[in-house]
This record gives C-alpha cells, sequence and structure tokens, in this order.
C-alpha cells in the first residue's frame, strides 16, 4: 500500500502499519482511552489485537494481512506553549484497523455473493480492504481518533485509500452508529444486521427475571433448567485471573470439538485463548460445566464493568438443554449477580429472543470500486435495508416480555 501525508502541518505523517508492535500498546491504549465506552470494548485492546496475530490466527498466512492505518503528530512539542527542548515522543493521533482480506471468513457479514458475482464476471473480488476485528461481531470504533480534527484527517485518509489501492473493495464491519452515519457521507453504501442482546434494568435474582416473561416463556426456561440439574450437571463460574492451564486446555477441546461436529475448521487456536488468559485476564469469564466431578462443557465471555459478551461455548459430552445452560443462563446469572446492563449473545440467533433477548440493529459500511456493481450493490443494500427494517418490527412486535415488563432499550 502507498505512504499518504495527509496536506496538514509538516509535522503530521501517516504510516501503514503491519504489525502492532510498530505502534507500541503503551500509544494504543493512550488512544483507545480517548474513545468513549460506547466505541471501546476488550476486542480493540492491544492485548487482544496482538494476540489474534501474534498466534497467527489473524496474519497474512491465514487470510488477514495487517495493514493498519496511523495517523502521527511526529513532533507534539509544537502544539505545546511550555514544552521542553527535548523532542518527545510521536503522538498517535488516529487508527484504524484495517486488513487486507484474502476470503471472506471469520467476518458475520456475508458478501459471498458479491465476490461469486465479480467471479462471474471474469473480475478479482480479493484482494480486499477490511477494518473489523477478526472473528468477533462486536459493535465498537473503526476510526480511533484522539480528537474530531485527527478523525476527519483518518477519514480522509481512507477515502484516499480506497482509491489508490488495487483492490476492489473496502468495507468495515459492525462500527457505531455515528461512526456510521460518518461512512455513509462519505461515500460508503451502509448495510444493516440484526443481533440480540439481553438487557438489565436491575434484576436483584434470576426469578425476578422471568417474572417479566410471558408465561409459556418462563416455564420453557425453567424446564431447561431443571433438565440440566437433573442430569447431575453444575458449574464453576472461573474468572481469567483463577482460570488454571487445564481450565484452557480443556476450554480449547471443546471449541475445537463444536467446530469438528459442524464439520468446520477453528479460526482460533491454544496458544491465543493462553495469550489473552496472560494479557487481559480481567476481561475473562469460562464457565465451566462438571459433572460426576469431570468437565464436560465450557464458555468463553470477555466482559467490562458494563457489558458480557459471549463468544465461544463446547461441550464433550451431550445433555439436553446444556448449550443453553452454558452459553446463555450461566451468563444472565453473572451479569445478574456483577450488575452488568447488557448481554451481547454474539451472531445471529433468533432463538435467543425466546430467552429474553431483544433485537438490536447493526451497521456496516462498503465501498466498490468498479462502478457497475457499487450501484448493483446499492441497489441491492436498498432493498435488504427494507427488509431488516420489516423484520426488525415482526420481532418487536413478538417479543417474549409481559406488556409493561419490556426493558427499555
Amino acid at each position: 500500500m502507498k505512504k499518504h501525508t495527509p496536506p496538514t502541518t509538516s509535522h503530521i505523517t501517516t504510516r501503514i502499519v503491519s504489525s502492532l508492535s510498530e505502534i507500541g500498546q503503551q500509544a494504543w491504549d493512550d488512544l483507545l482511552a480517548c474513545q468513549s465506552k460506547a466505541d471501546a470494548n476488550p476486542f480493540l485492546s492491544f492485548a487482544f489485537l496482538d494476540a489474534l496475530h501474534e498466534t497467527g490466527c489473524a496474519s497474512e498466512k491465514s487470510g488477514w494481512q495487517p495493514q493498519y492505518v496511523t495517523l502521527w503528530d511526529d513532533n507534539p512539542a509544537t502544539n505545546s506553549e511550555t514544552a521542553d527542548a527535548a523532542s518527545p515522543a510521536p503522538q498517535l493521533l488516529a487508527a484504524l484497523p484495517l486488513y487486507v482480506k484474502y476470503h471472506s471468513y471469520g467476518e458475520y457479514v456475508f458478501d459471498w455473493a458479491w465476490a461469486d458475482a465479480y467471479q462471474r464476471s471474469g473480475l478479482e473480488y480479493y484482494p480486499k480492504l477490511l477494518s473489523a476485528i477478526p472473528f468477533t461481531p462486536v459493535t465498537g470504533g473503526r476510526l480511533l481518533a484522539r480528537d474530531a480534527a485527527s478523525g476527519a484527517m483518518l477519514m480522509e485518509i481512507l477515502k484516499t485509500l480506497r482509491v489508490d489501492t488495487q483492490t476492489s473493495s473496502t468495507h468495515i464491519l459492525y462500527p457505531p452508529a455515528e461512526q456510521a452515519a460518518a461512512l455513509k457521507q462519505a461515500g460508503f453504501l451502509l448495510r444493516s444486521g440484526v443481533q440480540f442482546h439481553w438487557l438489565n434494568p436491575g434484576y436483584p435474582n434470576f426469578d425476578a427475571f422471568l417474572d417479566t416473561l410471558e408465561r409459556k416463556k418462563r416455564k420453557n426456561i425453567r424446564a431447561e433448567r431443571r433438565k440440566v440439574a437433573d442430569a447431575g450437571v453444575s458449574f464453576r463460574h472461573v474468572r481469567g485471573v483463577d482460570a488454571s492451564d487445564a481450565d484452557w486446555v480443556f476450554f480449547n477441546r471443546c471449541y475445537r470439538h463444536t467446530y469438528a461436529a459442524h464439520h468446520s475448521t477453528p479460526y482460533l487456536n491454544l496458544a491465543f485463548f493462553q495469550r489473552i488468559a496472560a494479557t487481559m485476564p480481567q476481561n475473562i469469564l469460562l464457565i465451566v460445566a462438571e459433572r460426576d466431578g469431570r468437565p464436560i462443557a465450557s464458555s468463553l465471555l470477555i466482559h467490562t464493568e458494563t457489558t458480557l459478551y459471549g463468544r465461544y461455548w463446547g461441550a464433550i459430552e451431550e445433555v439436553p438443554c446444556l448449550h443453553f445452560e452454558t452459553a446463555y443462563y450461566q451468563p444472565l446469572e453473572f451479569c445478574i449477580a456483577q450488575k452488568i446492563a447488557c448481554f451481547e449473545g454474539g451472531a445471529q440467533g433468533e432463538h435467543k429472543m425466546a430467552r429474553g433477548f431483544l433485537p438490536q440493529k447493526t451497521w456496516s459500511a462498503h465501498w466498490l470500486a468498479h462502478p457497475d456493481f457499487f450501484n448493483a450493490v446499492a441497489n441491492f443494500v436498498h432493498r435488504e435495508t427494507d427488509g431488516i427494517a420489516a423484520y426488525m418490527d415482526e420481532l418487536n412486535d413478538r417479543n417474549p416480555f409481559k406488556a409493561d415488563a419490556l426493558p427499555e432499550q
């Protein structure tokens, strides 16, 4: 990719970096600290992203070639009237997590049909440019900036990159609504999607949550939980700081077993799980299901003080309703106990509504270099958006809560 310098002061430069080590953890996390809570989450942290890259999960070899766009003030002393004579280190003003992608796996916003149309027309869809957190369908900041002026410069750089690079298209996945609107203003096509989130208005216990649901939903959840309890299954909630090597080895076994059962190849490896266990344990929760003193299932969740994110689960033994208990009900118990306001259950999953989750709109932004394909995709996205709006209305009309107990969204 080309190196660009925006038309500002001479000490502001843009660098395309292929490794987070070229940025440094301090600089990256300082920039992340400038973001709003809505834009920043643990998946954007240096620890999480670096683990993906250094363990080979998201690397050039796996089809995720990091090409982070960064904007630097190489001489921040010029902006300070009290700067001393010694030149301070360059300051990271803005950054965009960006990858050159050679496939569309691990994205959760599907463009396979677009790639197929390109191929049938004799054109190459890959490589493409993608801004996303690999394998993580979680909304969060993509254009990270220290201030509004830096954010505006980063947007101009992105607009230049999409034209100057020899790629078919540029895609920004799961930006927050404000950034999605800015990307639309910059010429991107906006595409909407649906996830399901559980909201906690302050339930004192799980039964208080159940009491807000319609009778049939409440009865079904109790029946599902009873099946697991009657099978003799108990649960351990293991914080990241307390997780042992054996816990991680077992979780990885469950994770891989689930992918194998679906005839798929897992994206992550044990080295990745062990690395985040060491570098961000404060954000990690493992839920381990046991029977007769043996672990039989496990789920991995990432959390902050306000949000719990469901990520992966797996089991080595079949027990009726074990998935619902390990991946949903036990995490809900954790949210209630810790007063966590939101549980994001992951991609797709209309079945989550019967368990108290509500539909939430997500966004992605897309730009295609070929004018005819851009217009064709624009027409498709317009029709799809109308369909998503109708689908959201339908889902909201059949939410699982009593009429007077719907949590505020």
